[in-house]
């Protein structure tokens, strides 16, 4: 669902799919080839969200803008399912594992990784390249390409579904 809100209204992208379900409000503005799973909330009521290219949103993730200011995602990030995100910006092919924390005003650079469950705390900027773990979130060692094939994959995933979601729709039916 799209809401507008203080004059300002989501703008999405061509070839990108938006969950009946989620919830987007203000000033949000999404690139093309992304997916916005069931269930996400992204709220740009006090705050602007910049999300470019194909990247995933999977459901439960709340993502919300620092006041005043912009929380930007750069292309091909991944957003696992119920992450909180609330950072200032999340770089390019980054990713969010499920159940992650993003705190108000972190960063977190070009490819890296942020393990399920993990807290960045406020303020914190995790340089690129890396996985991080833990509360709060610490370096464990760098990405290999064993990661980056597998978030290539998940990203591909994502794509291909949001696709296919766009292309046959969803049928409500009462259960028997």
């Amino acid at each position: 669902m799209f809401y507008r809100f203080d004059g300002k209204e989501p703008i999405v992208g061509a070839g990108t799919y938006v969950s009946e379900t989620a919830l987007l409000i203000g000033d949000v503005r999404i690139g093309s080839r992304c997916y916005i799973g069931h269930g996400a909330i992204l709220r740009g009521d006090y705050g602007t969200i910049d999300i470019t290219d194909e990247v995933t949103v999977e459901e439960g993730v709340i993502v919300h803008a620092p006041p005043g200011q912009c929380c930007s995602v750069g292309k091909g990030a991944v957003f696992g399912h119920g992450a909180i995100i609330h950072a200032k910006s999340v770089g390019e092919n980054a990713g969010i594992g499920m159940g992650a924390i993003l705190s108000v005003y972190s960063s977190i650079e070009y490819e890296s990784v942020v393990a399920e469950g993990s807290v960045v705390k406020r303020g914190q900027t995790i340089p690129g390249g890396i996985i991080v773990a833990g509360n709060p979130a610490k370096k464990m060692r760098d990405i290999s390409e064993k990661d980056r094939d597998f978030w290539a994959y998940t990203r591909k995933i994502y794509r291909d579904l949001a696709q296919k979601y766009l292309a046959i729709g969803m049928e409500c039916i009462k259960p028997s």
